[in-house]
């Protein structure tokens, strides 16, 4: 029986990088990798399930009883260990979508990162706290009064891509690979047998046999 290790898409998921995860959903025919979302704060690749939270201006901000909740609150606190927030900020204000109170609040739940389609300030304290952040740009300006959320755990847009909660994510300094639930298996095969052919093809590089005979017709035609 395989340990439970091997059977958990999370950790199957860490052990691979972007650019296989990316070949895989290519070969089977499946949208989901975004780029642009450069590793800002560590170097470390993160993986994991998504939740999300949208930005929209603050005017379009839907009204809320009760007292005001500071956005990306709801989801750090809806956040379990080891998952990975997904912020989409695409209304062209200039504006931090996520700061330095909120990757420590994160950074104290176990979140695992996040990942945001626009901008982000504190990036310094980020650093200091060895969480990681994915994003769009950087900014020194507030999101008071600029933009809000609009809501938390519904699908939003990365890139050209529409992620949900619960899918799959993994963040490298390549790029950043969405997968939905229902794909995960089979995108994660694929992968991991991408991965064991280039790894065959750098063992047979060490042992001298020449690139153009490594990188040959196998190679080129990988993905059919």
């Amino acid at each position: 029986m395989a340990a439970q290790d091997d059977l958990d898409p999370v950790r199957r998921l860490s052990r691979l990088d972007c650019c296989a995860v990316s070949d895989a959903m290519d070969k089977l025919g499946i949208a989901g990798v975004a780029s642009g979302l450069e590793q800002r704060s560590t170097t470390r690749r993160i993986a994991g399930r998504v939740v999300t939270y949208k930005l929209v201006p603050a005017a379009e901000a839907p009204a809320r009883d009760g007292p005001p909740r500071h956005l990306g609150t709801t989801a750090v606190e809806a956040a379990r260990p080891g998952e990975v927030i997904v912020v989409e900020q695409r209304t062209g204000i200039e504006a931090g979508s996520w700061g330095g109170i909120l990757s420590l609040g994160a950074k104290l739940r176990q979140v695992a990162g996040v990942v945001v389609d626009g901008p982000v300030r504190d990036i310094d304290e980020a650093r200091t706290y060895d969480f990681p952040v994915y994003c769009r740009s950087l900014t020194a300006r507030t999101a008071r009064s600029r933009v809000a959320e609009a809501f938390t755990n519904e699908p939003v847009r990365i890139g050209d891509v529409t992620v949900h909660p619960g899918d799959y994510v993994l963040a490298d300094a390549s790029g950043v690979a969405f997968i939905r639930a229902g794909d995960v298996a089979r995108v994660l095969d694929a992968a991991e047998a991408i991965s064991g052919r280039e790894a065959a093809m750098a063992r047979a590089l060490m042992a001298g046999r020449p690139i153009s005979e490594v990188m040959g017709a196998d190679y080129e035609h990988m993905l059919r």
